[in-house]
């Protein structure tokens, strides 16, 4: 069943079975409007397209059932309709099946039997669910998506902000998949060039400019062009290239090294620094202007760690990535206690860091099983333990371990509620209990 969109229209009136279907369909994924009267839900359905509607039938101003009727005389091309209705109003809810809707519901009913309805319909996506490479799944950084998907709507200039290693230009990557795919993406590091190559790098050069200018030469503004621009440590450009790319990118125009002709310009902006790029204006480091004109968005990343969730998850796409680059058919498992000694290291090097931790032990490991000592060595290994031991409770400890089992079970299957209960072998309210006890919540801080 192919439909334009990806969001339930919930029309219920009364708040508590609102608010509680609005708490599942978050935690399960799902975008969704909700309107508690009947009338604004109608003019919505004219103007919007939804993948699925739930609607309770007695409403206070526009029955559910004046809504669909209406819809229908209008020619509108409906989504699946899913009615909620009393014991003493099945026969109109039968008549609705009758005129085309796709099921109803009796009060009262739990959750899941709507889940279940919605689920078997395979009517649409779930939101966080895509082809593209996800950045991890603590809630920070499903947070960082969703907030792309947002940028992927209303394109602007954006600053991406944390430390070194942890994943500034894959989110730049990942933006730059969202919205200008098809277009260049074109990365510089303003840190690791002169000043007199970085001026020839973002502007290009002409024939003759300079000694060794043999040709003439695009800059990477020009590269970019209609694509996207990727600014990577901006904090440690120089003082003056800040003043000639701040013009660039007020006037959408550059000059060559060597040249007269001004060039228009095109691309989207995206800046990166592990600098604290507010202190360093106070000291007269970076311009102010060019600081607020870039800042228009600022991406926080939070170090590795911040968001232990995602260790593992990383460990394993690393360990899977390099069986592959290898053509090897030996798969490298971590032990549990290898898996422990990953979560209490503090990873200043952040994903980099990681990644090059595995990537030593799967060479050096004489076994398929890695274990603390294979990652880190001895020495590095004891003051690792010194550092964790006696951290938590016994009581914490076993329910971080659960959160975490229950975390990359989700993972594992997309976060579907259905198939990770039947993995866990629980069931959907129980995981769902679970979930909400450990504060587990993909998509924590979407807009409704």
């Amino acid at each position: 069943m192919a439909l334009q969109s990806r969001k339930i229209c919930l029309i219920e009136d009364d708040p508590i079975i609102g608010e509680a279907l609005t708490l599942r369909f978050e935690l399960e994924g799902y975008s969704f409007d909700w309107f508690q009267e009947g009338i604004p839900a109608y003019e919505a359905l004219q103007k919007k397209s939804y993948a699925i509607v739930v609607s309770d039938i007695r409403l206070p101003d526009k029955s559910g059932e004046a809504i669909f009727r209406d819809l229908l005389q209008a020619g509108i091309n409906l989504p699946p309709f899913i009615f909620i209705t009393g014991y003493g109003a099945i026969d109109q809810a039968v008549n609705l099946l009758k005129l085309g809707a796709e099921d109803y519901l009796v009060k009262p009913f739990e959750p899941d039997e709507l889940l279940q309805k919605i689920s078997s319909l395979a009517a649409f996506e779930k939101i966080g669910v895509d082809n593209t490479e996800s950045l991890g799944i603590s809630p920070a950084m499903q947070n960082i998506e969703l907030l792309l998907r947002r940028l992927a709507e209303n394109p602007t200039d954006v600053l991406i902000t944390g430390e070194s290693g942890v994943g500034k230009e894959c989110v730049a990557l990942k933006l730059h998949a969202s919205t200008y795919k098809e277009n260049p993406f074109v990365a510089v590091n303003c840190g690791a060039l002169s000043e007199s190559l970085l001026e020839s790098e973002l502007f290009g050069h002409e024939k003759g400019a300079f000694t060794g200018a043999i040709a003439t030469k695009k800059g990477v503004f020009e590269q970019a062009e209609n694509g996207t621009l990727f600014l990577d440590e901006i904090g440690d450009m120089p003082p003056s290239m800040q003043v000639k790319v701040l013009r660039a990118i007020q006037e959408k125009i550059i000059v060559r090294v060597g040249g007269e002709k001004s060039i228009a310009v095109n691309v989207q902006l995206i800046s990166a620094t592990h600098h604290n790029l507010k202190e360093l204006v106070k000291k007269g480091g970076f311009r102010e202007d060019l600081f607020y004109r870039i800042n228009i968005i600022e991406l926080k990343i939070p170090p590795l760690r911040e968001r232990k969730d995602d260790i593992l998850w990383f460990a394993k796409q690393f360990l899977d990535d390099f069986r592959e680059c290898h053509q090897g058919n030996q798969r490298y498992v971590l032990s549990a206690a290898a898996e422990q000694a990953l979560i209490d290291y503090p990873w200043p090097g952040n994903i980099r860091e990681l990644k090059h931790c595995l990537e030593r032990a799967s060479i050096l490991s004489n076994g398929t099983i890695l274990s603390p000592e294979s990652l880190f060595g001895e020495a590095q290994l004891e003051i690792n333990s010194e550092q964790a031991v006696l951290k938590h409770s016994l009581g914490d400890y076993v329910a971080d371990c659960e959160r975490r089992y229950i975390v990359n079970a989700l993972s594992t299957h997309n976060w579907e509620i259905q198939k990770t209960a039947e993995f866990l072998g629980c069931s959907r309210k129980t995981l769902w209990e679970k979930m909400r006890k450990h504060d587990i919540n993909r998509n924590d801080g979407a807009d409704k």
